[in-house]
C-alpha cells in the first residue's frame, strides 16, 4: 500500500518505498528521479522544451475507451470503482506488464521514479496513476524478495 503523510496526500503527491506519483505541471524536485508520464495523451500545445518528464510511456495509462468512458464522452461516466478495475486489466497486457516490469526492476535497484498523470487529475485517490504505482510496487517487493 502506498503511504504518505496527509499533507502530502492532499498535495497529490505519494511515496511507498522510492514510487512517487504527481501531476506532469507540479514542480519538479530534486528527489524525484525517473520521471515518467503515464498519460495516454500527450499535453496539449505544450513545447518539447517545457516537458517536465524524462519519459513518456502512453502505455501505462488507461485506453482511449476507458478514458472517454470516465469522463464521460460517450455516455454516463463510470464509477471509480469500474474504472479501477478496468484499467488493472488493462494492465494486464503485454506493453503494460512490460513497463511495470521495468519500473520495479527500477525501483529494486533503488532508483526513485516518479508516475506522472495529467494536470486534471486533482486527488490522486481516483487516478491511475495511485493504481499503478500499487501495481509497480507490488512487482518491486517481489523481485527484491527473490533476489534476497
Amino acid at each position: 500500500m502506498i503511504k504518505a503523510e496527509p499533507a502530502e496526500r492532499e498535495r497529490g503527491r505519494h511515496e511507498h518505498a522510492m514510487i512517487r506519483t504527481r501531476r506532469w505541471d507540479d514542480p519538479a524536485e530534486p528527489d524525484d528521479g525517473f520521471r515518467v508520464l503515464v498519460c495516454r495523451y500527450r499535453p496539449r500545445a505544450l513545447r518539447k522544451a517545457d516537458e517536465t518528464w524524462d519519459a513518456w510511456w502512453k502505455q501505462l495509462g488507461p485506453s482511449a475507451e476507458l478514458h472517454a468512458a470516465v469522463y464521460g464522452k460517450r455516455g454516463p461516466a463510470i464509477s471509480w470503482p469500474t474504472y479501477s478495475r478496468r484499467y488493472l486489466a488493462e494492465m494486464r497486457g503485454p506493453a503494460a506488464q512490460a513497463a511495470v516490469d521495468e519500473l520495479a526492476r527500477r525501483v529494486a535497484d533503488g532508483e526513485t521514479i516518479t508516475l506522472l498523470c495529467s494536470s486534471a487529475c486533482a486527488d490522486p485517490r481516483r487516478c491511475h496513476r495511485s493504481l499503478l504505482a500499487e501495481l509497480v510496487a507490488e512487482r518491486a517487493e517481489t523481485l527484491s524478495r527473490r533476489r534476497a
